[in-house]
């Protein structure tokens, strides 16, 4: 293991462990000692690494709340408070989104479904503008406070960030936003068409932020807001079953399909924190 202090791969792995079972080391060059976690996100806390990321992925992705997710783990022996959760998806959640994002880059296809939805944060209602393709994997999603011309462009400059080219038709309602911001971000060569029918799936694909936005009554603040649905939406695509139209798994493949999604997450985080 290379020393996260000088960068030596003179390094010597020692008998001790720290209190939560990490190896540690010493480097021959800068003489300092370190252990596996060291100069990651996850230097000194006081709880294993996995018992965080795992607190912070299911208060992602399933209907729990704070208070929920410490008396979980409390029944497992495990004690921290709600305030914790709170903190450690504050600090992770971005990272956990981030890494998802790296993993899709370039992956969406050439035929968008743009729709936004609106979610409640700190008493007013908020505009979180989200794309799919054609075959249901997520392009992106961008929560904003206004719902206008400068707000579609900075979606559509983030989406292209993200996908790495641009769309050969983008499906939209008709709000008056939408053919502007196509033209002037996406191109003039991109087929913008408006049609309510033709958008219905991704309509129904909103429910997945709506049902898990509901039990928490929303929002305190607009940046915990854009965090969490950033995370959310990213983590959700991560886990789907399925990424092409018509795909079919058995759920025995699904469940072992979830299981090695979940264990290459792990490992991206420890590689990336």
């Amino acid at each position: 293991m290379n020393c996260p202090h000088c960068a030596s791969t003179s390094t010597s792995e020692q008998a001790q462990k720290t209190t939560l079972g990490y190896r540690t080391f010493r480097c021959s060059a800068c003489k300092r000692r370190f252990n596996e976690r060291t100069g990651t996100s996850f230097n000194f806390l006081e709880y294993p690494t996995d018992v965080v990321l795992l607190v912070v992925l299911w208060r992602l992705r399933y209907k729990l709340s704070l208070r929920d997710l410490a008396e979980m783990f409390l029944a497992r022996g495990i004690v921290f408070t709600h305030e914790t959760v709170r903190d450690w998806e504050a600090q992770f959640a971005p990272l956990v989104a981030e890494q998802l994002r790296r993993k899709r880059r370039g992956q969406a296809g050439r035929s968008w479904y743009v729709d936004e939805t609106y979610l409640k944060v700190h008493g007013k209602w908020c505009s979180l503008y989200r794309a799919i393709d054609a075959d249901g994997n997520l392009v992106d999603s961008r929560l904003s406070e206004k719902r206008d011309m400068e707000a579609a462009q900075r979606f559509f400059k983030q989406a292209l960030s993200v996908v790495g080219h641009a769309p050969e038709q983008v499906t939209t309602d008709g709000h008056a936003s939408y053919p502007r911001a196509i033209r002037e971000i996406l191109g003039s060569d991109v087929q913008h068409r408006t049609n309510t029918y033709l958008n219905n799936r991704l309509e129904q694909d909103h429910r997945g932020v709506k049902q898990r936005y509901y039990p928490m009554r929303g929002f305190g603040n607009f940046a915990s807001a854009a965090r969490f649905c950033h995370a959310f939406d990213e983590l959700r695509n991560s886990f789907r079953p399925r990424h092409t139209m018509g795909e079919t798994r058995s759920l025995m493949e699904q469940r072992q399909l979830f299981c090695e999604k979940l264990a290459t997450l792990q490992l991206l985080m420890r590689m990336a924190s």
